[in-house]
This record gives structure tokens, sequence and C-alpha cells, in this order.
């Protein structure tokens, strides 16, 4: 890592995504940027709902994070802060007031572009793949808008950051949990039996879920081999993850653990503890992987995650109903005796 330098610009990132998993896919490139801004740090402008401020707010790098409620949640009923062309104005209020050298945008969209022209702040990077956005932005180079089978968000972020000298290589994502949230996550699974698996049950979309009942079977079937299961997920997931435990034999649940009120970095710590994650595609799986657990994402015919090949595995088929217990409990096992699944 670089000397900081209080000779460098101030920066500030913006990050246009929303989910937690979108997040973690540019963690290490808002890193990067941060060993090139001064103090050794950026502050980074995010949605709530990527959970920014847990995630990343203890992080050295990371001076601030301010929250762009450009979007709220589904079943909130209200309309954001910074939603429309009066939102937009207070988000560039906010960042101009942040006396800002450089701003740089993950993002391709104009609605972004005219918040950073707006903010007036001296140098404004970003995508810059429609001309409208480029007409904001100070300079290039520019990207070309991703047309791969790969989810387009890490693909983007990488092509913007080679284009821009930020980094020579892809950078896999990684992400650091507190030890103190480690340690007490360990305390809370000491008693559950090893190999330890982690299955990550919520998704913020109910077409991408493989199902509380396959989970369950899954479950009991590594329960039956002497293994340890905690079954993750938030607030939102307790009926399911209660219908699941529910589910399991009696006589295994011994091995089981449902933790669905730890917070987020409890839940990260976990699955840091965890041997192996299987789980939707959701944010979770992505925080599986990024604090190096082997993790299987049910992804079925969608969009495959390619950002971490040696750690996240696809499960791909025709659809998720396709995928069957026993051809995961197969991954399983390759994986526990050396096989590798990109």
């Amino acid at each position: 890592m670089s000397q900081p330098s209080f000779d460098q610009p101030r920066t500030v990132v913006l990050l246009q995504y929303t989910g937690i998993g979108d997040l973690v896919w540019h963690i290490p490139y808002f890193k990067l940027i941060a060993e090139q801004s001064a103090g050794g740090q950026v502050t980074v402008v995010a949605q709530p709902s990527t959970l920014a401020k847990h995630f990343i707010g203890h992080e050295p790098w990371v001076e601030a994070v301010i929250d762009h409620d450009h979007r709220p949640r589904r079943g909130e009923k209200r309309r954001g802060r910074h939603a429309g062309l009066v939102g937009m104005w207070r988000m560039a209020r906010q960042l101009k007031a942040g006396r800002f050298d450089r701003l740089v945008l993950f993002s391709g969209r104009t609605s972004r572009g005219l918040i950073a022209g707006l903010s007036g702040i001296p140098v404004r990077w970003g995508y810059g793949y429609r001309c409208l956005q480029r007409a904001f932005l100070t300079e290039g180079p520019y990207i070309s808008p991703y047309k791969g089978s790969a989810v387009a968000a890490f693909q983007e972020a990488q092509a913007f950051m080679l284009a821009h000298g930020f980094a020579e290589a892809v950078r896999a994502p990684k992400m650091t949990v507190p030890d103190s949230a480690v340690e007490t996550m360990r305390e809370r699974l000491a008693s559950l039996p090893r190999p330890l698996y982690a299955l990550a049950i919520g998704t913020s979309e109910t077409h991408k879920q493989w199902g509380i009942d396959r989970y369950a079977a899954l479950a009991a079937k590594l329960l039956e081999a002497g293994c340890g299961v905690v079954v993750l997920g938030g607030p939102a997931e307790k009926e399911q993850a209660q219908d699941l435990a529910e589910a399991v034999p009696q006589h295994l649940k011994r091995g089981l653990m449902v933790v669905t009120d730890a917070p987020v970095l409890g839940s990260a710590a976990a699955l840091k503890l965890s041997d192996c994650c299987v789980g939707n595609d959701t944010g979770m799986v992505n925080v599986a992987a990024a604090v190096g657990t082997p993790t299987y994402v049910m992804i079925g015919a969608r969009a495959r995650l390619d950002h971490d090949p040696d750690t996240l595995h696809n499960v791909m088929a025709a659809s998720l109903p396709d995928i069957t217990v026993e051809h995961v409990l197969d991954l399983l096992r390759e994986t526990r005796h050396g096989a590798n699944h990109a």
C-alpha cells in the first residue's frame, strides 16, 4: 500500500447500485482509490440499502459514509430525500459542502452525471458510456457498457479502474471483519460440529429463492453426516428460518443453529467462521466469498457471478427448481476433497 499523502486530492466516490453484493464488489476498488487520495481515505456515497456504514464504516481508509437516499427499500412508504430533480440538487449541495477535489462515479447514468455537475467538484470522473453523462464529467477515459454473460456491475467497475490506472489487474472482492465480531460469533457457534456449513437463505426477490424446503432437506443431509449447520438471515428471514428448523428431524437439531438476530458484521463473522456457504443469489453469499469462505450460489439460468471464480461457485440449471439437493451435496463433497469449481 502506498503511503497516504495530503498532497493528493480529497476524493468522494459514489456507488449507483443498491444491494449489499453491489457494495462488496466495489470495496477493493474504493480502497485503491483511497490509496491515491488525501490521507489515504475516501468518502463513500451509497444508498442505505447497501449497509455501507455497517460494512465499511469502520475501515481506516473510509473518511465518512454519506447516505444517498435515492430509492427507499420495498415496503417503505415514503419518497427518498434524494429522489427526483430536487433530490439530485440536495445531493449535489451536500457534496459541494464537502469541498472535495475529485468525484469518482461508479455509474454510467446521466442522472449521476448531473449530480456531479451540480456539485461543482473540480475533477469528475464516471463511466461515460452515455454522451449525456459525459457532458457533466471533466475528462475521460470512458468505458463501454458491458455486454457479456456475467453480472455487469463488477465487470464495468473493473474496466473503469483499469482505464484510469487505479488497478493493473482484476481484484477479487475482499472485506475484513473486526476481530471483536469474530470472537463474539466464535463463542456463539462453539457448540456446533465441524465442518460447519452456513445456509444463506435470504433474498430480496422471490424469484431468487431456491426454496426453504430444499434448504431444510440439505441441512438434514449435512446433519446426518455429522456436520454443523448455521442458518443465516436477518429479521425478515426469521419465520423462514424457523420453518426450516422445524422441518429438520428432532434428533438432528443438536448440530443446527438459527442466527437471524445478529448485526450484519456478526453475520459476516459467522460466514468467516464457516467452512462453506450455500445460499441464494443475494448479498450475504457475496460477503461469504469476500471473507474467504468457499461459497455456492444458486443461480439457475440467470447471469453468472464471475468476480471471484476461485471462491464463489455458480450452481447453474435451466431453472432454480432444477437444482437438486443431491447435486448440491455432490458439489460440497467434491469441495471437501479439494476439487475446484469455477
